[in-house]
């Protein structure tokens, strides 16, 4: 007889290396019936980073996250979510060297007041929110507010990241880059490079990055064939997520989505074999789901560049949501999937990237908890970090305590 579970492990050994399969826990899968094979998918809570034999000075490490041919000196990218970014909150985070994105179909791109209009969702009640956001998206989108707020943010000096659905990028994307925008972010609930439609001639990936001339950054997925995939299309990044944030709430809707940690793990195991075949690099960003400086350091760990975060963007006093959050798929008309939350204002951006902080539950300085990570493991940069040990263990935050 054939053993499948020592065939399947040769042949992903193989593939992906040795390394990726140390982190799964293959006495975990089981076969359901006779068509079906499961395996446990570990998220932040479940695991741990093992130190490592050597330390380093922790202000020696390098933290830089390269996109295409941009760099940056942290690895940490705002949600395009318009409680979180506005075209000022993008500027603000550009010049501590971070990334913001701007989501070129919110309320930015459809209102010259959109302030105003974010204000109205924040102060919402919660029984009328989601139909008060209903009918505010349905406001059409303005290919010239989409260029002046390009030029806004191009004209800072700073990066500009401006992010659209795979079915308005076509027509949109090429209005941002003509203003200036310097990366071209696709984003859905899951993106795939192959989309099989009979209503229209859908977003063909390999076109886009061949007629934009800017760096290209795709999500979201969770899966290692996928991400292969997009990377084949020419993508400079991949974000890997389905459903983990805060405001989203497509899991609960449509039961999709593959916790982080085994997330990024498969993807970048995906990231590997590519850069294996042809020797380009694509990053990993690990989107969503993140609220603590660990939990970031899981996210690199796991094998992601860098990461994107939301909610603890928005409860920052530069936050356009003043203290709220809403996901991009919540206003949808029909399918609503997501929610406004209440995140409340912990602090200043200056507090949440870098301190100083007097909050002990690691939601703040999270550069410095990456920082002090890379030196309990020996890693002096964000690739040597990414060959850290991790460990199955769901008992980590509570070992100890009472």
């Amino acid at each position: 007889a054939i053993d499948f579970g020592n065939l399947q492990q040769e042949c992903l050994r193989t593939v992906i290396g040795s390394a990726i399969l140390r982190q799964i826990n293959w006495q975990s899968v089981k076969m359901i019936g006779t068509l079906k094979e499961i395996r446990h998918a570990y998220g932040f809570e479940d695991v741990a980073i093992v130190p490592g034999a050597v330390t380093v000075n922790p202000e020696q490490a390098s933290l830089g996250l390269e996109i295409g041919d941009l760099q940056f000196p942290i690895p940490i990218i705002a949600s395009a979510m318009d409680a979180v970014v506005s075209p000022e909150f993008a500027i603000q985070l550009g010049n501590m060297g971070g990334l913001g994105v701007l989501n070129m179909e919110g309320l930015y791109a459809r209102y010259v007041d959109a302030a105003d209009k974010v204000a109205e969702i924040a102060g919402a009640p919660a029984s009328a929110v989601t139909g008060i956001l209903q009918s505010l998206y349905q406001e059409p989108i303005k290919e010239t507010l989409v260029g002046e707020r390009v030029e806004q943010i191009h004209k800072s000096g700073t990066v500009c990241a401006v992010s659209f659905t795979p079915q308005n990028t076509k027509r949109l994307g090429p209005v941002a880059v003509e203003a200036g925008a310097h990366l071209l972010v696709v984003q859905s609930t899951v993106t795939t490079a192959r989309h099989i439609s009979k209503s229209y001639h859908g977003l063909v990936l390999s076109e886009l990055v061949e007629q934009i001339n800017v760096p290209v950054v795709v999500g979201n997925c969770v899966t290692y064939g996928a991400t292969l995939e997009l990377m084949e299309a020419g993508v400079a990044a991949i974000l890997v997520g389905v459903g983990p944030g805060a405001a989203c709430t497509t899991r609960e809707v449509t039961g999709v989505g593959v916790p982080q940690v085994t997330a990024t793990i498969d993807c970048s195991a995906a990231r590997e074999e590519y850069y294996r075949r042809t020797g380009r690099r694509v990053a990993i960003i690990t989107d969503g789901g993140i609220r603590t400086g660990g939990d970031m350091c899981k996210s690199i760990v796991a094998g992601a560049d860098g990461v994107m975060i939301g909610t603890p963007f928005a409860q920052t006093e530069e936050a356009p949501g003043k203290g709220f959050n809403w996901g991009m798929a919540t206003p949808h008309a029909a399918l609503p999937r997501g929610t406004r939350i209440n995140t409340g204002t912990k602090g200043t951006l200056q507090q949440l990237l870098f301190g100083p902080t007097s909050r002990t539950d690691g939601t703040q300085n999270l550069v410095g908890a990456l920082r002090v990570c890379m030196g309990m493991c020996g890693a002096l940069s964000i690739q040597e970090l990414q060959q850290a040990e991790m460990v199955v263990a769901p008992a980590i935050a509570t070992e100890g305590k009472a």
